[in-house]
């Protein structure tokens, strides 16, 4: 006798799956912790300028042998810096490259001494200060999003759980009424081969006598016959029962296991990518090019001798791509934003079918639920077209407020014959305490719309649910389509997905 086939117990499947959302979950705090580590490398870059533009103004002041103390200092704090790893990551990423070479830039600065104090002073580090404010607000309304999204993933990962429990228990079910059922059929054949000897066995009798014996016995084969077939036919209507349950279940855990798997690449390739790109990064890398940028309209009113170092560095300053940086940052930081393994079907106690299963009476029942997929969908994608208009005329709006070309400060070099102060020049430029105070609170009334609105796509929405959905509604329209041989649905999913995944 060959022995029989060797089936995944509950137990291992459970646990297989522990694993896999174990390592989900390790795998999203520590896409937390990169984030915070690249907040806080943000704000030590911001700080080190600050300090470095600040103690710069000062130098400038004792004219050059001062300043090639400068350069040195921060050139070896670069050289010397403790967390090589920092250095190793970090040089990789636009705002450092700019940063080195501005340290290089230092070297050849040796006019207008006066003039760029005042202007650093006045100008340059209260814009690094205001880039690290406004980089730490929008990192803690991009992590409170963040969390919403992974807690939102947990979830589904937990309802698939319960639905592959619920599967596990409707097959194992169905099971055991196979198992009754083919108890009953071998009792059956038992009577039915008892009756027989027994008939075969009757020794001969007076006619009377015989033939009552015979009504008898006939009567009472008749009747446990009766009982037996009666027993059948309940396991019979119980396995079948059962038997709809537990395909019932396998469809709903087919189907919730490709919404699960849909709801994984989402987070992993588009959400965590919108989440750093227009929400972590969002202004940082052109308020970063503005403060940079008055730095170098300064420094190109100085002698033609500073030309080939001020080149150089517009070029690096022009080159700060946040799109760049945010590649570089999730390549050096692989396996912590890579998408996971896709979740596979697990079949229970010997069940080969992997796939949907329409055999009556669930038809009807598919495609009844494919309908009301299909309504649902519609009236998401509207909504959808609504709140992605309104986002992405906010988001425009706040990259207008943080692109504004304000850098130049040629004015500041022209000066009069009567050698009066730039004090007061530079106070009518943009960085004076009035215009400050009225473009940032509009700033910051747009951020808080635009947040608003942004959690509402990937919140209040349920972006999850609809690609959830809205893979169910594939799997379903392609089943029905190569199995079936027609389109129980008219939507088209083509532009429906790029409608709920391209923001």
């Amino acid at each position: 006798m060959t022995s029989p086939a060797k089936f995944k117990k509950d137990k291992e499947i459970v646990a297989e799956y522990d694993t896999q959302v174990k390592e989900i979950r390790a795998q999203l705090l520590e896409q937390l912790k990169c984030l915070d580590q690249q907040c806080d490398l943000r704000t030590q870059l911001l700080q080190d300028l600050q300090d470095f533009f600040r103690k710069k103004a000062e130098i400038e002041m004792d004219y050059s042998r001062n300043l090639e103390k400068l350069s040195e200092r921060f050139l070896s704090k670069t050289r010397g810096a403790k967390d090589q790893q920092f250095k190793k990551d970090q040089n990789v990423l636009s705002p450092v490259t700019c940063w080195n070479l501005l340290l290089t830039q230092v070297k050849r600065e040796s006019r207008n001494h006066a003039t760029l104090s005042d202007i650093y002073l006045n100008n340059i580090i209260p814009r690094f200060g205001q880039v690290g404010e406004d980089s730490g607000r929008l990192f803690k309304k991009s992590k409170e999003i963040g969390l919403q999204l992974q807690e939102d993933l947990m979830k589904v990962l937990n309802e698939l759980y319960t639905v592959m429990k619920t599967y596990h228990m409707y097959n194992a079910d169905s099971i055991a009424a196979q198992g009754k059922l083919k108890e009953a059929e071998k009792q059956e054949e038992k009577q039915m081969s008892r009756s027989v000897r027994q008939e075969d066995r009757q020794t001969p009798r007076s006619p009377d006598t015989a033939i009552s014996v015979r009504l008898d016995e006939k009567h009472i084969r008749r009747s446990s016959v009766r009982k037996i077939e009666k027993m059948k036919e309940k396991r019979q209507a119980k396995y079948t029962e059962n038997k709809v349950k537990a395909i019932k279940a396998r469809n709903e855990y087919v189907l919730a296991l490709e919404a699960t798997n849909a709801s994984v690449f989402k987070y992993y390739i588009h959400d965590l990518s919108d989440l750093i790109d227009q929400c972590c990064d969002l202004g940082y890398h052109s308020s970063l090019h503005r403060a940079l940028r008055t730095f170098l309209s300064a420094e190109f009113n100085l002698q033609h001798s500073k030309q080939e170092g001020l080149e150089a560095l517009e070029n690096a300053t022009e080159n700060l791509d946040a799109t760049s940086d945010k590649q570089r940052l999730m390549e050096s930081s692989n396996s912590v934003f890579c998408p996971p393994v896709r979740f596979e079907f697990q079949p229970h106690m010997g069940d080969t079918v992997s796939q949907l299963c329409a055999q009556q009476p669930l038809q009807g029942e598919l495609s009844q639920r494919c309908q009301q997929l299909q309504c649902r969908l519609s009236t998401l994608h509207i909504e959808n077209e609504e709140v992605k208009k309104t986002m992405e005329a906010t988001l425009q709006t706040i990259q207008d407020m943080v692109s504004v070309e304000d850098f130049d400060v040629s004015d500041c070099f022209q000066y009069s014959n009567s050698m009066e102060s730039v004090k007061s020049t530079v106070s009518e430029t943009y960085m004076s305490k009035p215009s400050i105070a009225k473009r940032r609170a509009n700033q910051q009334e747009t951020e808080q719309f635009y947040f608003t609105v942004r959690k509402m796509v990937l919140l209040y929405l349920h972006m999850i649910m609809i690609i959830r959905i809205l893979s169910k509604y594939t799997v379903i329209d392609i089943f029905s389509h190569i199995v079936l041989g027609e389109r129980l649905l008219t939507l088209s999913l083509p532009g429906v997905w790029r409608s709920f995944t391209h923001f």
